[in-house]
């Protein structure tokens, strides 16, 4: 089998760098594996390991640092069938660590090689995750305060089913990658290096010393017993296949035609617990039962109980690019919180707008038309304003007609439900408009 590399980007590193031992050996596994370029995806972040993807003539994904996890475990599900190998080292080890703890417990079917060298080599040597304690480093004291990471027992603890960690100057290197990369699970290997560039220039570190303070551990590298169990993506596919499938949405007949021509632009605006969700997903219903193509873009507050909640509607003839409302065509103003979130809707609204303000709401300043409805003196509940609001643009024959409404209602409700909401919109329009 022919070499992966790229002979076109050789390896850059510092004279002396053990990642390029590793760029070899990776090389070499998936030589002895038999694989094909298109058969591989080498995932990377940032920092000297993050050059690994230019290297080798496969796919790629080059992401942000510490993500790189993240990335791998998605590529690895939506293509089951590639070899997912991501390269990370200390750095993005300690920034993304959490990833990493997910990537153990999920158990997907990639391999992860983490190229520790102690240290942050390529931004100056400051001190990384597994920077020893008594180490010189370029971040002055502040590894003396940290305990370093042992990524071995820690992954061990989260449930990775496969971890070895070994130097990168042992002579079977290739084999072990080979061997992570042939687990039917998550494979990790963290290969110890040095990094002749930064970290040896203060602390004596060879391969020797590497060598001896991996047989005083005396680390089981290997599959983790313990967490042997199916692996991810295998076992959802299994699952998902088990499950009842989700019908595909009830279609919306064009059978209408809209009272108005060319695009319009609507934003309702009220609190939590008026329904605005529900209104503009019945004002798009309606649109595209006359045909239109309609985009819904909603805006919740943080809490469920309280606070603004607005929904922005687009309802258009054509395709819909970009869901972005710089002039609006209406503006339902229902409640004071979700009138404060878009001051700046009434402040772009001119003449050609209608503003259809609740009488208790405060609005601002605005040019334009205002139509002030007392839903209080209606008798409607605050839930049903939304509601309501749409009803009285449909006696107003603005972006709707009655027609349309009435037909928004029957197809998303049934039963007494429907017979509840068409009271609310039949008292709305006695609305005097």
């Amino acid at each position: 089998m022919t070499s992966l590399l790229n002979r076109s980007r050789p390896p850059v590193f510092c004279p002396g760098c053990g990642h390029e031992i590793v760029v070899r050996a990776l090389d070499k596994a998936f030589q002895n594996m038999g694989l094909e370029g298109n058969e591989i995806c080498l995932v990377s972040d940032i920092g000297c390991s993050g050059l690994f993807d230019t290297f080798f003539n496969t796919h790629a994904f080059h992401g942000l640092h510490g993500r790189v996890l993240t990335y791998a475990t998605g590529i690895k599900l939506c293509r089951p069938e590639l070899h997912v190998v991501a390269t990370m080292g200390d750095g993005g080890l300690g920034i993304g660590g959490a990833h990493l703890l997910s990537a153990c417990r999920r158990n997907v079917n990639l391999t992860l090689l983490v190229l520790n060298n102690f240290n942050f080599g390529m931004t100056g040597g400051q001190c990384s995750a597994t920077t020893p304690s008594q180490a010189e480093v370029a971040s002055g004291f502040l590894n003396r305060l940290d305990r370093p990471l042992e990524l071995h027992p820690i992954a061990a603890a989260a449930g990775v089913p496969y971890i070895a960690t070994v130097s990168g100057y042992q002579k079977d290197l290739d084999k072990v990658v080979e061997e992570a990369i042939n687990f039917d699970g998550f494979a990790i290997v963290e290969i110890l290096g040095i990094c002749p560039g930064r970290y040896t220039k203060r602390n004596k570190l060879t391969p020797v010393t590497i060598e001896a303070d991996l047989n005083r551990k005396g680390l089981n590298n290997g599959p983790v017993a313990a967490n042997a169990r199916a692996e991810y993506g295998k076992a959802y596919r299994e699952l998902a296949d088990q499950q009842e499938r989700a019908k595909p949405p009830k279609a919306v007949k064009t059978v209408l035609t809209p009272p108005a021509t060319g695009r319009q632009d609507v934003i309702i605006l009220g609190s939590a617990g008026q329904r605005v969700i529900t209104a503009g997903e019945l004002l798009g219903i309606a649109a595209m039962s006359a045909g239109l193509h309609v985009t819904q873009k909603n805006d919740y507050d943080i809490t469920v109980l309280r606070g603004p909640s607005i929904a922005e509607l687009i309802l258009a003839p054509g395709e819909i690019d970009y869901p972005e409302i710089s002039r609006p065509s209406v503006i339902l103003a229902l409640a004071a919180e979700g009138v404060a979130r878009r001051q700046n809707a009434f402040a772009s609204a001119d003449e050609r707008t209608l503003v259809v303000q609740a009488s208790n709401v405060e609005i601002p300043e605005t040019k334009a038309k205002v139509q002030v409805v007392d839903f209080k003196a209606l008798e409607l509940k605050a839930q049903d304003w939304a509601v309501a609001a749409l009803a009285v643009l449909a006696k107003m024959k603005t972006v709707i007609d009655t027609t349309m409404l009435e037909t928004a209602l029957s197809h998303r409700f049934k039963g007494k439900v429907l017979e509840g909401v068409k009271a609310v919109v039949d008292t709305a329009m006695t609305h005097d408009a």
